[in-house]
């Protein structure tokens, strides 16, 4: 076993904090770290946070912080930063709206920054959660950057997906709509004291409507979808679904995190939602939600497989694309050739 593996089970924090640091830097070692704590994975629930820049999400996650703990769970926070363009480190802006729980030893919080990696998420944080779960956190809170449509890596590594979206006419949801209706489990119009509030509602709910209709032309065709299907728009607001309907329709919840308002109704549709999951629906969508995050590790280690064997190559067919001799077409069926012939010998 790895020598921080056992550490990080034990629950020491010193250990756990490392072994995120060698997880995040891509260490020598953190593979084997993670394969060992991988038979200890599996108790902690994770909630991904997500939306567009402002609303509020750091906030609502501080909040939520509160919540759980007054349940007694041990908390795991991964906050995803952007880069910064200087230090290629996080600029931590969500730690600063967190720490009122450093000194909480049933919180802990790591950021990491994206490093350029798209999806909202940095390419290690799914493997901090995973951490965060065998080092004993019963909630997990993963935190995106807010960059809109192309946030859909979240999914892959939460249960319960939160899209958060401030007040307003609706024209960065629509410029998004896509994306989001593809990965909200819940929705939450934060700052809902703000004027627009209720007309965000009405877009959400409109939105899910022409949802459902899209998805029943797909169904028609046998287009497979996500999983999500919108209800009736009258019932989409406040929908108390249980865990025995067919299909999760994403509820619409009004928050004021800053003044801890409207949190209970969200912790309750958090829980509607993991009961959802228990059902014959809810593990379909779990089984393609591994299959989406073993296709995105694959990928990855693939691509640092072929970095690592091509090298040179890559700069000479780059240098023949420069001067002529070759397309980028041709060029990288050429680097495929070679990278197949090297992983054969």
């Amino acid at each position: 076993m790895h020598p921080l593996a056992q550490r990080v089970l034990d629950g020491e924090v010193r250990a756990a904090a490392r072994a995120m640091r060698l997880v995040d830097e891509r260490a020598e070692g953190h593979v084997a770290l993670l394969k060992d704590l991988a038979g200890h994975v599996g108790r902690a629930y994770v909630i991904g946070v997500t939306g567009t820049p402002g609303a509020g999400k750091s906030t609502l996650v501080d909040r939520l912080i509160a919540l759980f703990r007054a349940e007694g769970k041990k908390v795991g926070v991964v906050a995803v930063d952007p880069t910064s363009p200087f230090s290629g480190g996080s600029i931590l802006g969500d730690r600063i709206r967190m720490q009122r729980h450093f000194l909480d030893d049933g919180v802990f919080i790591r950021s990491v920054a994206t490093r350029g990696a798209m999806g909202g998420l940095s390419r290690s944080a799914g493997d901090v959660t995973r951490i965060l779960d065998a080092f004993g956190c019963d909630v997990v809170l993963l935190e995106t950057v807010g960059v809109g449509q192309d946030e859909l890596e979240v999914t892959r590594h939460a249960h319960t997906t939160l899209v958060v979206v401030p007040p307003g006419g609706g024209d960065d949801v629509q410029a998004n709509k896509a994306g989001i209706l593809e990965i909200a489990d819940i929705f939450v119009v934060n700052k809902a004291d703000r004027e627009g509030a209720d007309a965000q509602v009405r877009h959400l709910e409109s939105m899910l409507a022409l949802g459902r209709e899209i998805r029943a032309g797909h169904a028609a065709a046998g287009v497979r979808g996500h999983g999500h299907t919108a209800a009736s728009t009258a019932h989409t607001l406040g929908h108390d679904l249980s865990a025995t309907d067919d299909e999760w329709t994403p509820p619409i919840l009004k928050t004021i995190a800053a003044r801890n308002e409207g949190l209970e109704p969200l912790r309750q549709a958090i829980d509607r939602h993991r009961a959802f999951l228990a059902t014959p629906k809810g593990r379909m969508h779990h089984e393609r939600q591994e299959r989406d995050r073993l296709l995105g590790m694959f990928r990855d280690t693939l691509v640092e497989a072929a970095l690592t064997t091509l090298g040179p190559a890559i700069d000479e067919e780059t240098a023949r694309v420069l001067s002529g001799a070759h397309d980028p077409y041709t060029a990288c069926e050429h680097l495929l050739a070679r990278f197949r012939g090297e992983t054969r010998g």
